[in-house]
């Protein structure tokens, strides 16, 4: 176990920390989803960015959670990565 993994096991005994940390899961999981999309197409941020008309630097901020994009912008992130955006409701 790293050093990290090691430091977040124990912040997240805190209950405090692990309530905030499991109301920020669903927008993991969307970061995570945006890399997977770009992986399996071989893309770097700089060639997503050039399909999408935008800069590195807007697709790094996207990547890592910096924003709050908008349907528009997903939609062209996950084209310009050849997949199509599909969105589900469920109850909680």
């Amino acid at each position: 176990m790293s050093n990290l993994q090691k430091l977040k096991a124990k912040a997240l005994e805190n209950d405090d920390v692990r309530m905030e940390y499991d109301a920020l899961e669903e927008e993991f999981a969307f970061i995570s989803q945006l890399l997977k999309m770009r992986t399996q197409a071989g893309l770097t941020q700089e060639e997503v960015a050039a399909r999408m008309g935008t800069k590195k630097s807007n697709i790094s901020r996207l990547e890592k959670g910096n924003t709050s994009p908008s349907i528009k912008t997903v939609q062209k992130y996950a084209r310009a990565c050849g997949f199509a955006v599909t969105l589900n409701f469920h109850t909680v």
